[in-house]
């Protein structure tokens, strides 16, 4: 049995009014990295600090190995308002000191390149705040790094960053990991074992959150539960993960026969061509078409910086004559031409800063744009999920049932007759809540709420703006479920790659001022950010958003080129080629599994005391399940090809 760096011996906790841990034994090894979801107030947060000696507990004993040293990220900072950013994360050490070092360096220039280090930390915004107590934090060497939230107020880059850093901080034997995130592309790609907390307990699995979604399915299978709500939707979940995940390379293997077992009788998500008939007859043909859009936003001749453009901008006068004037400034949007349809469902993704809120607000018509044309079809009832509550603040002293009697008492989702109340239970509220008054419920409570009444408003063009903050992972799987039969066009703008991908059939970057479909997902926007190719073009005065490989010619007629037929060729000739092999690898998996049953078989009859032939069973046992590894593994990549 491993000797725990931390350990918890029948650890019990109550609160007020609930039970948090009940007799929980568990513990951390190095090389553990460990990811911990759960329902909001479960007790993730809770269970962090007990790791880390700040939450006293009722019983037990929490054991922690001589020397460790233990560093941690809190949902809040406790940085001081009146330090400055030198003192607060680089903790006075001038430049020569950090800079010297790879590591340091790369921390320091990632997480704080656009805050001046003289800068006092009450004058930084929350996402600036986050990344100064995070490179506090990675700037000292730890044990054991335990990370609550760490990817709130993250862009989607400075996530990727993180990830990589975290995977290469340590060797595979060495440090430990606990991390407590809703980001699930993050848990996949940093995690290698998951602890779930829920009802007073903490149940441990093997693999990251993917591995994670198939074992809990089929525990949850096995031991026969009650919750059918709540298995069905880890059921999709996995269904779409195992059919349509990008960068499912980069993921734990699945057993591909016990997948497909799992979500044999699971639909795919969406209905995508009966969703787009039924947009196409709530809105007609025309939704949003931004053309020949630039953004620049005004700098005065002090706030002019190396980067600002100029643009010649023609408008009419008082007498409606037109004129040209230039304008300077910061350019977010540059020439960009985007047709958006009646069910089209679209991601955006972008760094902080490059201009996503302001293409949303360009998109609903609150923005006019400094040059080009917007137009928006007759029939369009736009509805904005924003980042921020302010909406539900007019609502603070009205109880949840109040509010819901304003609304229509039934309405049509998944072809079946709802009742508001019906839609408040599937996104997780308990009948009891009813009476709460909306000041009072969580964040979380009141984002759900914030989703709930714009459903109810029945707009025909959902914009999203970070939709995930604030909900836990089961929350965004209800949240995204109930999306998946919404028959409008959907925008979404989220630095979650997961969710994004989950809810959106098209992703797509605002990058260097254009907006770049991104064919393969999310992963093709690294791609960019690492300097490599994409195949595809900026949507600039030309490419149709819908992602094909129609281009517009001068005379804004459709029309296909000889380089596009030729990769459609290719692609159908690899689809089939792959789809070829992936026969052969089920049969030669077959095959495979066979033997492994036999030898099992030999082993269980084998003389105990025969240590030899047991050890040669063993290895032939070992040899047949590399060889099932190796082509499950090829079998996801071929699937890949297929699906893509």
């Amino acid at each position: 049995m491993p000797i725990h760096d931390i350990g918890l011996e029948h650890v019990s906790l109550d609160f007020a009014t609930k039970t948090i841990f009940h007799d929980v034994t568990l513990g951390v090894v190095e090389g553990d990295r460990i990811g911990i979801v759960g329902k909001n107030g479960d007790g993730k947060s809770t269970l962090l600090h007990i790791l880390a000696g700040t939450q006293p507990i009722d019983s037990g004993r929490v054991t922690r190995r001589g020397g460790l040293t233990l560093g941690m990220l809190d949902q809040w900072d406790s940085l001081d308002d009146n330090a400055t950013v030198q003192q607060a994360a680089l903790e006075n050490r001038e430049e020569y000191e950090w800079a010297a070092d790879a590591n340091s360096r790369a921390i320091v220039e990632t997480l704080l390149l656009d805050i001046p280090l003289t800068a006092t930390i009450g004058q930084l915004s929350g996402g600036q705040r986050r990344r100064v107590d995070l490179a506090r934090l990675l700037l000292h060497d730890w044990d054991i790094l335990v990370l609550d939230e760490p990817t709130n107020h993250l862009d989607m880059p400075t996530i990727h960053w993180l990830a990589a850093h975290l995977k290469s901080r340590w060797s595979d034997s060495s440090g430990a990991l606990l991390v407590v995130t809703h980001d699930r592309w993050f848990l996949d790609e940093v995690c290698t074992r998951m602890w779930e907390v829920h009802d007073g307990t903490i149940d441990p699995f093997e693999g990251g959150y993917s591995a994670y979604m198939m074992q809990r399915v089929e525990r949850e299978r096995q031991a026969d539960v009650a919750e059918t709500k709540r298995r069905n939707l880890a059921r999709k979940e996995l269904a779409w993960l195992t059919r349509g995940a990008r960068a499912r390379s980069t993921k734990q293997k699945f057993h591909v026969k016990a997948a497909r077992e799992l979500i044999a009788d699971v639909p795919e998500p969406r209905n995508t061509v009966e969703l787009k008939a039924m947009a196409t007859s709530r809105l007609g043909k025309q939704v949003v078409d931004l053309i020949d859009v630039t953004q620049v936003y005004e700098q005065t001749a002090d706030e002019r910086t190396p980067d600002s453009v100029s643009v010649e901008i023609v408008e009419d006068d008082a007498q409606g004559i037109p004129q040209t004037r230039a304008v300077t400034g910061k350019r977010v949007l540059d020439n960009v031409t985007w047709l958006i349809g009646p069910g089209d469902r679209f991601g955006i993704v972008g760094a902080n800063g490059v201009g996503k809120s302001t293409l949303l607000r360009i998109l609903d018509g609150t923005l006019a744009p400094t040059a080009g044309h917007v137009n928006i079809g007759k029939t369009v009832k736009f509805a904005v999920l924003s980042q921020r509550l302010d909406e539900l603040e007019a609502l603070g002293k009205y109880r949840v049932q109040e509010v819901l009697s304003r609304y229509k008492p039934s309405y049509v989702v998944d072809g079946k007759e709802t009742t508001p109340g019906q839609l408040m239970e599937r996104l997780g509220f308990e009948s009891a809540q009813l009476m709460t008054p909306i000041a009072d419920l969580s964040g979380g409570q009141k984002r759900r709420m914030q989703l709930l009444l714009i459903l109810l408003d029945e707009p025909n063009v959902l914009i999203m703006d970070e939709p995930g903050n604030d909900l836990d992972t089961d929350m965004l799987a209800v949240m995204e479920d109930l999306l998946d039969t919404w028959p409008g066009t959907l925008i979404v703008v989220s630095h979650d790659a997961y969710l994004l991908e989950r809810v959106t059939d098209h992703q797509f970057a605002i990058f260097d001022g254009k907006i770049r479909h991104l064919p393969g997902g999310v992963d093709d926007y690294f791609r960019l950010l690492e300097g490599q190719d994409v195949p595809d073009n900026p949507i600039s005065g030309g490419l149709v958003s819908t992602g094909n490989s129609s281009v517009l010619n001068d005379a804004g007629v459709k029309e296909k080129t000889a380089q596009s037929a030729a990769e459609e060729k290719a692609e159908r000739i690899a689809k089939r080629e792959a789809s070829k092999r992936m026969s052969a690898i089920e049969r030669k998996l077959a095959k495979l599994n066979d033997s492994k049953d036999d030898i099992d078989k030999k082993m269980a009859a084998h003389d105990p005391s025969d240590f030899v032939g047991l050890g040669a069973l063993n290895e032939e046992r070992e040899s047949v399940q590399a060889e099932i590894d190796e082509l499950e593994m090829e079998w996801l990549e071929k699937s890949e090809i297929v699906e893509g």
